[in-house]
């Protein structure tokens, strides 16, 4: 019998619930980003930079996710 039957529930949760930080997020310094690159073309690689740091936000939670999927088949 399964583990915890919550638990790829929460996985889910998780995964939907950090896919929405994260796109959030993005919307909000990609639209930030693109204005100053309008303005001033040399803040290219800070904005490349500053787009990739929301992308963490996913693969915490995806460490947590798998986390919680290692319950399901535990006695």
């Amino acid at each position: 019998m399964p583990g915890d039957p919550l638990a790829a529930l929460s996985a889910a949760i998780t995964m939907a619930g950090t896919g929405i930080a994260t796109a959030w997020a993005e919307k909000v310094v990609g639209g930030a980003t693109v204005g100053a690159i309008a303005e001033k073309p040399e803040l290219f690689s800070r904005g490349l930079v500053l787009m990739v740091i929301p992308e963490t936000i996913i693969v915490f939670g995806l460490v947590i996710a798998i986390q919680l999927l290692g319950h399901l088949y535990t006695a």
